[in-house]
């Protein structure tokens, strides 16, 4: 295989492997947000948890081209935040969080809260229009809400933690 060619392939390989992380690939599963599918010449598809993901590798005649997930965007990234959340906040109470794909925020604390998220190190970071922040992140298998009051900044220890599960397996 000519030094183009193999260029090509590489750049071909690199650029599928890119839609599938993007989650632009068919998804052979319900919950495809947190996942892979590999189509196959045949037409079969395999998945593969991202969570599951160290490192990608592409064995072509010119070499390898190899990627850690840990070089890797957070694959799934903001995508898997989107929707709507049930989120707690550690003393029984519970709230519902629609965290928008434009970047808005809604609860229904109160009278309902209006407010922006953003995708930062891997967690959303939510700034409610009350002077409230929370963010969602993933602790193990599972995501966990930690809330700070009007003043404090998100690295400042949060005023209460509670659970979050998101309701919806796609986002709306």
């Amino acid at each position: 295989m000519s030094k183009t060619c193999g260029s090509l392939v590489s750049i071909l390989l690199m650029s599928v492997v890119s839609l599938c992380f993007s989650g632009m690939a068919g998804a052979a599963s319900k919950d495809s947000s947190d996942s892979v599918v590999i189509t196959f010449k045949d037409g079969h598809q395999q998945t593969f948890a991202l969570t599951d993901i160290a490192r990608i590798e592409f064995k072509t005649q010119s070499g390898s081209i190899a990627r850690s997930t840990d070089d890797v965007p957070d694959i799934a990234g903001r995508h898997r935040f989107v929707g709507k959340w049930t989120v707690g906040d550690g003393q029984g109470h519970t709230f519902i969080f629609t965290l928008e794909d434009s970047g808005e925020a809604r609860n229904n604390v109160d009278e309902g809260g209006h407010g922006t998220w953003s995708y930062i190190n891997g967690e959303a970071r939510v700034s409610w229009n009350n002077g409230w922040h929370d963010e969602i992140r993933k602790v193990g298998s599972k995501y966990q809400k930690l809330a700070h009051e009007p003043g404090k900044s998100f690295d400042d220890p949060p005023n209460n933690t509670g659970t979050a599960e998101k309701t919806n397996a796609e986002p709306i």
